[in-house]
This record gives C-alpha cells, structure tokens and sequence, in this order.
C-alpha cells in the first residue's frame, strides 16, 4: 500500500514537471493576455469614433445656427435697403411734384394783381365807346385766363370756397360773424382765394366764417 502511494506521487510529479506542459503554458497565458489586450483595443477603437461623431454633430449644429443668423441678417439688411429705395423714390417724387413749390408762391402774387386789377374795372364803362379801356380790360382778363390754365397745368388749382363748409386745413379764418342766409360753419366772405399744389395747400383761403346770432 505505501509503495503505491509512493508510485502515485511520483506519477503526479512528473505529469507537473513534463516539458510539454511547461511549454505550454505559458502559450495559454500569452494567448489569455492578447485576448483581454484585444478586447481593450475593441472598446478604445470605439471611443474616438463616437467622439468625432459627437464633434461632427456639434459642428453641424453650430453651421445650422450660423446659417440661421445670416439668413436673418441678410432679411433684415434687404428690408432696410427696400424701404430706403422706397424713401428715395418718394423724395425724387415729391422733388419733382414740389420742386416749383416757392416758385409758384411767387406767381400766386401776380396772380392776386392781376385778379385785383380786372375786378377793379366797371363793367358798365367796358364798351366800344371806350375802346382803350375796353381793350386794356380784355388783355388784363386774356393773362388771367392764361395764367391759371399754366397753374392748372402744372397741378396749381385755386381754391375759392364761397358758401362751403369751413376747413381749417384750406382755410384761414379771419373772422366769424353773423351773417344771414349762411350756415354756422360755413365761409360766408372769400378775401383772398386760396390755391393746392398736387392736393397739398400751398396756400390758405383768406375769408370770413358765419357763426349763429
């Protein structure tokens, strides 16, 4: 019995000791490492490519917003360039329509003379008997007429508003008094007739306004 027991420790020592197995061994190890070193590669590898997915996205966003920015930018920058060609071509319109504004004030006064003049005539005394009158009141009427039909022209019309309502926007009221037969309200004397360039009043309407007794 002790000598088998003696056999069977021998047996397994040398089973230990064998040249194979030591040869071996240290191949399974190796083989062990470079697995467990490969799977760290595997999980290393993968890290930096959802790092640069992550960086890609980040700069797509921030290009989207970039965009998004000079896009507005560049709305804003068209609005503001339209409505300044809007404002030029409003002043280039005006200019054209109210550039004879001061000119025309100062025929508005030959105008008044003119109109003063043939009022100041007697009809009675215009007759063939008096040719010299007669042809001096005709030529004074001839400019009268003439003169309007330029100012007619040129978007000049005169404003006589005898019996309308008053509005302050064309008139100047120099007065208000009772007057029978008008309206509370309404022009009851013209002084000096008034005149609008294009629609715009260049100048008032001198007259008197009917108030109630």
């Amino acid at each position: 019995m002790a000598s088998w027991c003696v056999r069977a420790v021998r047996q397994s020592y040398s089973l230990v000791a064998s040249p194979a197995l030591i040869r071996t061994y240290p191949r399974l190890l190796c083989t062990a490492t470079q697995q467990k070193n490969g799977q760290r590669s595997d999980e290393e590898a993968e890290k930096p490519e959802q790092s640069a997915a992550d960086k890609a996205l980040e700069e797509k966003t921030q290009l989207e917003e970039q965009l998004k920015e000079m896009t507005e930018k560049y709305k804003r920058a068209l609005a503001d360039t339209e409505n300044l060609r809007t404002r030029s071509q409003k002043m280039i319109e005006d200019a054209k329509l109210y550039g004879i504004q001061g000119f025309c004030k100062d025929l508005l006064e030959v105008a008044d003379i003119l109109e003063k003049a043939t009022e100041s005539v007697p009809k009675e005394e215009v007759t063939s008997q008096n040719p010299h009158l007669k042809n001096l009141y005709d030529g004074l009427v001839m400019t009268e007429v003439q003169i309007q039909k330029v100012f007619t022209k040129y978007g000049l019309i005169k404003i006589n508003p005898n019996g309308q309502k008053f509005d302050p926007y064309e008139h100047e009221a120099l007065f208000h008094a009772p007057v029978e037969g008008k309206d509370p309200g309404t022009v009851a004397i013209v002084t000096k007739v008034g005149y609008k360039l294009h629609g715009r009043t260049l100048r008032p309407a001198l007259v008197g306004v009917a108030k109630a007794p």
